[in-house]
């Protein structure tokens, strides 16, 4: 029944996942945090954290993830299966028609719309993260020296690598962990 369960809200999540990753994110969490409480909000967190810094698609890493969580690696195929089988059957179709797809003004337009619509779940998971984030000083200025940069590499059309970015994140997470560590041994 759990895999039944699985397989159909992953279907759904992939279904309506337009705008990547990081657009649904905010499903996600709503559909295996919230609704069914089949893992707590701080292991999402960190699945999210551990499924970006993964090589593939976010979506498909957390997926995996909570089918394997659920029921091991079966349930893993089951999920992976269930969030991408509705994209897979709608670019098959649209790369079928593609060029006389897209003519049609309804659909241009109804892409302009989705366009918004993915504005607004990455600004919502965003939030969501940033809210339910521990106020603590490291954790407030990591947040502010990534949301500065992010900002001024975007005003300022800084192209970086992605893996200069990952390689940096992961360099800086080692050394706060460190640091953390180190503190918690001088206190004993």
């Amino acid at each position: 029944m759990i895999l039944f369960q699985l397989f159909i809200s992953m279907l759904k999540i992939g279904a309506f996942a337009f705008g990547g990753g990081y657009a649904i994110i905010a499903l996600l969490e709503n559909e295996f945090v919230t609704k069914r409480t089949w893992i707590d909000h701080d292991e999402f967190m960190n699945v999210v954290a551990i499924a970006e810094s993964t090589p593939g698609p976010i979506a498909i890493n957390v997926a995996t993830y909570i089918g394997y969580k659920l029921m091991g690696i079966f349930g893993a195929v089951v999920a992976t299966v269930g969030v991408c089988l509705p994209s897979f059957i709608i670019m098959y179709a649209v790369s079928l028609f593609y060029e006389s797809f897209m003519d049609i003004s309804i659909v241009t337009a109804a892409f302009r719309g989705v366009q918004i619509c993915v504005v607004y779940l990455i600004a919502s998971a965003a939030l969501k993260m940033l809210k339910k984030m521990k106020k603590t000083p490291r954790n407030i200025a990591v947040f502010a020296v990534t949301f500065g940069g992010m900002t001024a590499c975007t005003i300022f059309d800084f192209r970086i690598s992605s893996i200069i970015f990952i390689f940096t994140a992961g360099v800086v997470g080692l050394l706060a962990f460190l640091i953390n560590k180190k503190n918690k041994e001088a206190k004993k």
